[in-house]
């Protein structure tokens, strides 16, 4: 995902979509079937789920300082792949080089932005920092161009870039000089939504010939950003005085449900209905944040927020498209 709590390496590898167990013509059309409709409600739990992980952030946050919610974040996430992991009797990779590059990984995926976003609720409402995370397929469409020499800028990405930069600064509201709107934290839930594609693409260059499974790949990613966050945490916060239930919950739930099983869920979309469908949630995340913030965090929303967070999510869904192909022109000959 470009996603809120950005799936771990799955998102950024290519991932198969056949499925090897049985050949396509000798499974029974009835067992397909609800295969096709099944996948709908893993969607709309994944939106879910990531939806609100920016209310489970801000929740979190009245109980711990930003690093440790984060820390505990990747530490319940890791757990839970693990415990996959030890089911299905997969192994972590052994290549000394492939962890280095996880480490990397681990940073940008994981580590950085997902102490950013808790950062950056700490003054921000949850609404505005899911609003924020939407920019990242437009951080991605920018960076690729020059990172990446497959991707070539064409008119409709460029359009949807400067659409999508029109919508921050409208979710911003730019023409009151932006009042009412915490610059800094602002800053950071856009510089998390940054890092994101910065960690998508080093992953593609360094690992896209690694032949872990997604799941041993992601895990092993996840512990290394708990092991960042273990040495981090400590230097720059002190012990919690207390353990509330509510944070402590809220902390579970983020890393649990949406660092962890969340990342299972996408990874199974991935391989059932492809990448362009499955990131498709990316632009379904900010209403869920939008609702679940003003609903249960009584949040204030301004005209603005909705509105440039529609402006976003078009620019965003434009830098993804592409043109239909054009039908081939008859032949005389051939008439």
């Amino acid at each position: 995902m470009t996603s809120a709590t950005s799936t771990p390496v799955a998102s950024a590898g290519r991932v198969a979509t056949t499925d090897t167990t049985a050949p396509a013509a000798s499974r029974p059309a009835a067992a397909a079937r609800p295969r096709a409709r099944g996948w709908q409600v893993r969607f709309a739990i994944l939106v879910l789920i990531w939806g609100f992980s920016f209310l489970f952030i801000k929740v979190g946050t009245h109980g711990f300082a930003p690093l440790q919610v984060t820390l505990g974040r990747v530490m319940f996430g890791a757990l839970v792949l693990l415990a996959i992991l030890v089911i299905k009797r997969e192994r972590l990779p052994r290549s000394a080089r492939t962890w280095g590059h996880l480490a990397v990984a681990a940073f940008f995926l994981n580590a950085l932005p997902f102490s950013l976003f808790a950062y950056s609720e700490l003054t921000i409402p949850s609404t505005l920092a899911g609003i924020c995370n939407a920019t990242s397929p437009l951080w991605g469409m920018a960076l690729s161009v020059v990172a990446l020499s497959e991707d070539r800028p064409t008119r409709r990405r460029v359009a949807g870039l400067g659409i999508g930069f029109l919508g921050v600064l409208t979710v911003l509201g730019a023409w009151q000089g932006f009042a009412g709107t915490d610059l800094t934290g602002t800053a950071m839930a856009l510089g998390a939504s940054l890092s994101y594609p910065i960690g998508w693409i080093y992953v593609r260059r360094a690992l896209a010939g690694a032949t872990h499974s997604h799941l041993s790949m992601s895990s092993t990613q996840l512990l290394l950003a708990t092991a960042q966050l273990a040495v981090v945490t400590p230097l720059f916060t002190t012990a919690p005085a207390g353990y509330p239930i509510l944070p402590v919950l809220a902390v579970f739930a983020l890393g649990a449900l949406g660092t962890g099983f969340a990342f299972l869920l996408q990874y199974g979309l991935v391989a059932e209905i492809g990448p362009t469908t499955a990131q498709m949630v990316t632009y379904f995340v900010p209403v869920i944040a939008t609702a679940a913030g003003v609903a249960l965090l009584n949040e204030h929303l301004s005209w603005n927020t909705p509105v440039g967070a529609l402006i976003v999510l078009a620019g965003a869904a434009l830098t993804q498209s592409k043109p239909r192909p054009s039908k081939p022109r008859r032949s005389p000959a051939n008439d």
